[in-house]
């Protein structure tokens, strides 16, 4: 018998070994694919994984049993990767936009030719700033001055890094599928 994700935590919080592996085996999958959209690569991810997972197990008495569980830990690995990609940032370049205009993929039909693998692999072949900004915004939902305030970068600049973002896939995408 399964025990419920509340006796789960509980026994995690009583420092139970068995109940800490069985939190990480059960949501390390989908945390792994949160940390996979920021990072460079699979080894890149892994460090943001288990840095994730160390900030989990050490603040795991904050969760106040109100809400998701699996929201809580999404919000954390979010956190921990913007961290990491904060931490590894060298020369951040600020670029103010006045209007920002979004447009489609003139050929939707381009991505019917394309997997979901070789898409996540697009993504994480974007400039670090490009995939962060877009990750946040397309993929976590979190609004421009919102993420402006999470990367310290202004507004504009989170939207000027989406728009170009949106660009470069655009151009990616385009030229992979027509291989």
């Amino acid at each position: 018998m399964r025990t419920t994700e509340n006796e789960l935590i509980k026994r995690c919080l009583d420092n139970d070994n068995t109940a800490l592996k069985e939190l990480y085996d059960e949501y390390a999958p989908k945390m792994f694919g949160v940390c996979l959209r920021y990072a460079k690569n699979d080894m890149e991810a892994e460090d943001i994984l288990q840095d994730g997972f160390i900030k989990i197990f050490s603040n795991l008495h904050r969760f106040k049993f109100e809400g998701s569980f699996e929201g809580w830990l999404r919000r954390t690995f979010v956190n921990t990767a913007i961290n990491h990609y904060k931490k590894n940032l060298r020369h951040a370049r600020e670029m103010d936009i006045e209007e920002v205009e979004t447009e489609n993929l003139r050929d939707e039909k381009i991505l019917d030719r394309i997997s979901a693998d070789e898409i996540l692999a697009i993504v994480q072949s974007l400039p670090d700033g490009y995939k962060v900004v877009f990750n946040l915004n397309v993929i976590e939902g979190y609004t421009h001055k919102m993420i402006g305030q999470m990367l310290n970068i202004s507004e504009n600049t989170s939207k000027s890094q989406l728009l170009r973002a949106k660009r470069l896939l655009r151009e990616k995408i385009t030229r992979h599928a027509s291989r």
